[in-house]
């Protein structure tokens, strides 16, 4: 860790080059929260210990399985190593069958998500009160929503808290595509219901504000031509001037559809998966969003770092102005983009601080594919993969990108690929769970279908779940629920 240490400029191989700084410089920022930085450092580690204990468990239970008490024995283990009890149905047959690993891994790793589920508010609650982000200051910007599109990557899993330093809330919706490529037509539906409430007065204190659309691209620094975004073949022009054009698409989708003045506000980001560093790029006057206009965080964190508060926000604001170039961008947008980049200040020191200034993983290392809607519980770098889907059709791509990574994360180790299929559903509307858990089914028999070598060689485990929008059920397993119902 060098949060106590030096680095001096011209030192051997830089961890992080927003840290490159004179001698007898200490790398801590003014406007840096380190108490926030200490506590989301307690919330990784806490999460990251619930698989941290997998693979070891399991190799452990390899090497006696053809005991005579391995099925007692070996639960003994996993409730000390793991904290709970396996399935029995998996360790009775493993004199004569084998012991199924790739079965358990799966359930092992569905498992501790599914605890980091349950305690998710306990885990997060200390640092969401410290948010630089939240929906107040969100409508103190003018907006009444912040619907995020990132990449579907895992690199990207702990966009909102740590990267943005903003706070889970109802006024802010995440839905991942791979490459950022966001549905133009579902995001219209989106709009279109978030308008009708504040004009019914759904949306408490939203007032006349406007509804933000953010796509976060991203890119890898060290390793641009095989580290950056799968989706568009590591090619970072790509990926910014696609984002940037499915942006467009969408103000021209609502505008055609209910006249000009109609389309929301859009921001264009770019995130280093190396560093968690951002770049932002200024929207014009018409919202129109220039690949080439932009501001790094990097690059200002390194400029102010020694600076007081104050002048440090003053270097912010300088930069931004010098980076429009007039193109008329408004106050509330000029507020927010401050405001991400001063905060993301605190995720680069925290980068610096724990991880060494450069994650040591700069690639893929999910532990499994969420198919279908996200769970916002989980905030954390590569915990999985998500593939935002209707129909399994439809959201192919993503599917089929997130297929490609695990081949290397799991499959070249002998190991199945797990994929979780989720979706929402509400409790006030009548019969909702019941048609929900059979889009769960369909959809996982459609994945089954699309890779049935995978499949048929036991290579692809499935599982579904369901949780409520509005009461307190939370990713619960649907077998899970058959199974106590025939006890």
């Amino acid at each position: 860790m060098h949060s106590a240490g030096y680095l001096q400029q011209g030192a051997e191989s830089p961890a992080n080059p927003a840290c490159v700084i004179a001698a007898s410089q200490r790398c801590e920022h003014a406007l840096v929260d380190p108490e926030l930085n200490r506590r989301l450092y307690v919330y990784e580690n806490r999460v990251r210990e619930r698989f941290a204990s997998i693979v070891d468990t399991l190799k452990a239970l390899s090497a006696f399985q053809h005991e005579l008490d391995f099925t007692a024995r070996a639960q003994r283990v996993a409730q000390d190593k793991l904290g709970y009890a396996l399935p029995v149905e998996l360790l009775e047959n493993a004199w004569a069958a084998g012991l199924d690993l790739r079965a358990l891994h799966s359930y092992c790793i569905f498992r501790s998500f599914k605890e980091c589920i349950d305690m998710a508010e306990a885990d997060q609650q200390p640092w969401r009160e410290r948010m630089l982000i939240d929906a107040e200051f969100i409508r103190s910007c003018g907006y009444h929503t912040v619907d995020v599109s990132p990449c579907a990557d895992g690199r990207l899993q702990g966009l909102l808290p740590f990267v943005f330093r903003m706070a889970p809330n109802d006024a802010v919706y995440v839905k991942a595509y791979a490459g950022a490529m966001f549905d133009v037509e579902g995001d219209v539906a989106d709009w279109t219901h978030r308008e009708l409430e504040r004009l019914s007065g759904g949306l408490p204190g939203a007032g006349d504000g406007n509804y933000l659309k953010i796509a976060v691209y991203h890119y890898s620094t060290s390793n641009p031509c095989e580290q950056g975004c799968a989706a568009h073949g590591s090619n970072d022009a790509l990926a910014t001037q696609e984002a940037a054009d499915r942006l467009a698409e969408l103000r021209a989708a609502i505008e055609n559809t209910y006249g000009r003045g109609a389309a929301p506000d859009t921001l264009l980001i770019g995130m280093d998966t190396d560093t968690d560093a951002i770049r932002v790029h200024l929207p014009d006057s018409e919202s129109g969003n220039c690949p080439m206009r932009f501001v790094e965080s990097a690059a200002l964190f390194h400029d102010t770092l020694g600076m007081g508060a104050q002048d440090a926000c003053d270097t912010i604001a300088r930069a931004i102005a010098s980076a429009e170039k007039s193109c008329g961008l408004q106050p509330g947008m000029r507020k927010l983009i401050a405001r991400l980049l001063e905060a993301n200040f605190s995720q680069i020191q925290y980068v610096i601080q724990h991880h060494e200034g450069r994650y040591a993983v700069i690639g893929h290392n999910e532990r499994f594919i969420c198919a279908g809607e996200a769970m916002s519980e989980l905030q954390l770098r590569n915990k999985f993969y998500f593939a935002h889907l209707d129909t399994v059709e439809e959201g192919a791509p993503d599917m089929d990108v997130g297929i490609k990574i695990f081949s290397g994360l799991n499959i070249r180790r002998g190991l199945a690929v797990p994929v979780l299929v989720h979706f929402h559903y509400s409790s006030r509307v009548p019969g909702s769970r019941e048609r929900t858990v059979a889009r769960c089914r369909r959809v996982r028999a459609a994945i089954q279908a699309r890779y049935p070598q995978l499949y048929e060689q036991g290579m692809l485990h499935c599982r579904m779940a369901v949780s409520d929008h509005e009461g307190s059920e939370r990713c619960t397993f649907i077998e899970d629920v058959v199974q106590q119902a025939g006890h």
